[in-house]
């Protein structure tokens, strides 16, 4: 299997990857023969992956590492870089290859003392491998001080260094720093690429298959979670029902404390188990006592740790939130096609006759006022407004339309 299998819908992309991969290829066979470098060549230092939710952007970023890092016996021959199946492509796929390093945000912000030992590897050899490769996952979280380190290292690169960015959109990244990079811009996968997807790798029936891929509306991640994830299912349906329960206050304001909840609540059993195994490995790796007891001096790491995982649980619960906004808009954006009579296939069929009633009450109007309370909700959590106040105004405007 390809390192470029999954990437679903995405032909043009695949193509300038492999080609750049090729040239990689080539590149550091020349320096490794001393000889000269090929005088053209599609492989560059920085790369911005963007594209919007679910048309996997991290994975093509991670196929281009793994086809950089690839040492198939099959090279020699030819065989293109890439194959899926050698050490250098399975570690990079599954994230423990040595030299490449992953940065993601834990907060609402990729702060300058996570990038701090990234950009200092950077500068180095790679250990093993054929490239030493930078992967940001979240680059529209870099704040000024984390861009600023990162403008430096992709200004001033080193010779086997490659920084891979992934946002949604170029206007998401600092002007100064996407200048710097060559843009790959990825589609929204068709529904019927990712069923396919679902099916093949994935052993799922067709029906379901199918169902997940229309309800996420492309989003390959979205819709296994969904095919594969009772409670995953089962929180997508609460979220339908939310547009029918806020015909009062009370109902709209007990729908919102519910979300927020469900929110919550996902953040910590998805931080748990990691929270707990993280903070043993670190009491371990300080000596600390067999009572517990940390050695004097180093309860200010432990404090840098709990307060690193409180950032991430509320960057957790936001995604939480972020997924029903999501569900929501394309709740809504079915009653807006049921209104304007378009041939639009609904994404939420299994909820038809909710949308049927809603389409029937309202307007096209309202029904626009209703999506843009939506949006409004995630500017205000973008901006940091306590998630329960930002849900119950949002409530409050889906009920008024």
């Amino acid at each position: 299997m390809a390192v470029w299998d999954d990437l679903v819908g995405q032909e043009r992309v695949i193509a300038e990857l492999d080609a750049a991969a090729r040239d990689a290829d080539a590149l550091v066979t020349a320096a490794d023969e001393g000889a000269p470098s090929p005088a053209a060549s599609r492989m560059t230092h920085a790369w911005l992956f963007t594209g919007p939710p679910g048309a996997g952007r991290e994975a093509a970023a991670r196929a281009f590492a793994a086809a950089l890092q690839c040492v198939s016996p099959d090279r020699a021959l030819g065989g293109a870089p890439g194959c899926g199946f050698c050490d250098g492509c399975h570690t990079a796929l599954i994230g423990t290859h040595a030299d490449v390093s992953t940065v993601a945000a834990t907060g609402s912000q990729i702060l300058a003392e996570d990038m701090r030992d990234t950009v200092r590897k950077s500068y180095t050899a790679p250990a093993g491998g054929r490239w030493q490769i930078i992967l940001v996952e979240d680059a529209e979280r870099l704040n000024e001080k984390s861009a600023n380190a990162v403008l430096k290292a992709v200004e001033e690169p080193a010779t086997r260094t490659v920084w891979l960015l992934c946002a949604p959109s170029v206007d998401d990244v600092l002007p100064t720093i996407r200048s710097r990079c060559r843009l790959l811009t990825l589609r929204t996968p068709p529904v019927e690429a990712v069923a396919d997807l679902l099916i093949r790798r994935d052993g799922i029936e067709p029906e379901a298959a199918h169902a997940v891929a229309r309800a996420t509306q492309g989003h390959v991640d979205r819709a296994r979670r969904l095919a594969v994830d009772p409670a995953a299912r089962e929180r997508r349906a609460a979220v339908l029902r939310l547009p029918t329960r806020v015909g009062d206050v009370g109902g709209a304001l007990r729908a919102a404390q519910e979300l927020v909840d469900a929110a919550a609540a996902d953040a910590k059993a998805l931080a748990e188990e990691l929270d707990v195994r993280e903070s043993e490995e670190l009491k371990a790796a300080l000596g600390a006592s067999q009572g517990g007891r940390l050695p004097r001096g180093t309860a200010g790491v432990m404090k840098d740790l709990e307060d690193k995982q409180k950032r991430r649980r509320s960057r957790t619960q936001r995604d939480s939130l972020d997924l029903a906004l999501t569900d929501l808009t394309n709740f809504y954006r079915d009653v807006l096609a049921l209104q304007l009579g378009t041939r639009v296939a609904l994404a939420n069929v299994d909820a038809e006759d909710a949308l049927q009633r809603l389409a029937r009450s309202g307007t096209p109007e309202s029904t626009l006022r209703r999506i843009e309370a939506i949006a409004a909700c995630g500017k205000a959590l973008d901006r940091n407004v306590p998630p329960l106040l930002a849900v119950e105004a949002m409530t409050m405007a889906l009920r008024d339309g």
